[in-house]
């Protein structure tokens, strides 16, 4: 029988598991990657948000150890680390490993008794590129350390303990979208996210539409980049507004007529921070509801407003990335094209007819490269199940 690509990764990840930790695993994690279809930093201001799961992940192999070590090993990296569970500590560890020794910290933390474990990680999820390979790993991580110490699928505390490492080993002040939906993504769906009590509904993607992700290769560190930056900016809105507005919490308790209302209350660019904000929050319902009538045309209108109030009000673009939505929102068959992610880099998404994605792609990496001088990468995405967990069988852990 031929093995399918998944199968082939399975069998070479378990051969280098058993080729390094002397023993076989007994259990294979996937975590997806995410695009977000519309609504841009609205998760850490309580608000909505419209991600769908993608068919490349995160993936770690696992076994249990009878002591309180962790030892780690990354495919990606070829490199390997050892932990110990009773000395985690923020900035001890550094790199990919920080987000393991995050997760195992902020699960015993949340009191699940963590075990030591032999961890072999890769994945397929482009770094640095707006996709959250990291919360793909945080879950992926996460979710292999609750089966081997006994715990059931908690998707919800997996989320919760990936926004913990982001803020406190990463020292990225991310929202929990990220880690919701590679713990809770639906294949055929996107996820209506409410960040403020992690509800969640499903919401039908069209068959006849593909999502179509532009890579622009415009590497960005959150940490290093105007996210934070953008975060307190919001954080100082809130502030200023209450002092009006005394019932708020966050950004997501304001509506565009009591912004405007208050407008002289606020320095020009927090202004237009908090109007990027609200004006998303509203765009991700009203995008919702196009998706279940089945009207692209109007989505793919809101995907659109959706990249000039991230480009004008909050300014998280790029001359590169502008180069993508311009062209993707010009050609035949584009519904619909945006920045998507954190920002200042990244990638773009766009909603295609799936008989057009091919002339598409063509013409978009064309213009790029032309333009930018050299070609993006370009992934077509299926929408794909979040995190699972598989115990391996002894025919399985010997591929």
């Amino acid at each position: 029988m031929a093995h399918t690509a998944a199968d082939r990764r399975r069998i070479a990840m378990i051969r280098q598991f058993c080729a390094r930790f002397d023993a076989p695993p007994t259990h294979l994690s996937r975590a997806p990657g995410r695009v977000n279809l519309i609504g841009e930093h609205t998760d850490y201001n309580d608000g909505f948000v419209l991600p769908a799961a993608i068919d490349r992940a995160a993936y770690v192999l696992a076994r249990a150890r009878p002591d309180r070590r962790l030892r780690l090993y990354a495919v990606q990296y070829a490199a390997e680390a050892t932990l110990d569970l009773d000395r985690l500590r923020p900035d001890v560890v550094q790199g990919w490993a920080a987000y393991v020794a995050g997760m195992a910290d902020e699960l015993s933390r949340a009191d699940f008794a963590i075990g030591g474990a032999d961890l072999l990680i890769d994945g397929d999820v482009p770094q640095g590129a707006g996709l959250s390979s990291s919360a793909a790993l945080e879950v992926a991580v996460g979710a292999a350390l609750l089966a081997l110490s006994g715990h059931p699928p908690d998707p919800v505390a997996l989320a919760r303990a990936g926004q913990q490492t982001e803020h406190r080993y990463i020292h990225v002040r991310s929202g929990i979208m990220d880690q919701l939906i590679a713990a809770l993504g639906r294949r055929h769906h996107a996820l209506l996210i409410d960040c403020r009590d992690y509800r969640s509904e499903p919401i039908p993607l069209r068959p006849d539409v593909a999502i179509v992700v532009c890579n622009s290769k415009v590497r960005r560190e959150l940490a290093h980049s105007g996210y934070n930056t953008r975060r307190a900016e919001c954080d100082e809105a809130v502030r200023l507004l209450r002092e009006r507005l005394p019932h708020i919490r966050a950004l997501r308790d304001v509506d565009m007529a009591h912004l405007e209302a208050n407008a002289e209350r606020l320095p020009p660019p927090i202004l237009k921070r908090a109007r990027h904000v609200v004006s998303e929050n509203e765009r991700v319902l009203q995008s919702a509801e196009a998706l279940k009538r089945g009207d692209i045309q109007r989505f793919g209108a809101l995907m659109n407003e959706a990249h000039r109030s991230y480009r004008d009000d909050f300014e998280a673009s790029t001359p590169e990335i502008e180069v993508l939505v311009s062209t993707a929102q010009g050609l035949p068959g584009v519904y619909g094209s945006r920045l998507t992610g954190g920002g200042w880099g990244g990638c773009t998404v766009s909603l295609v007819a799936t008989d057009q994605v091919e002339q598409v792609c063509s013409r978009i990496a064309a213009t790029y490269e032309r333009e930018v001088g050299y070609a993006p990468e370009i992934y077509v995405c299926a929408a794909s199940d979040g995190v699972t967990v598989q115990p391996l069988d002894a025919d399985q852990q010997h591929s």
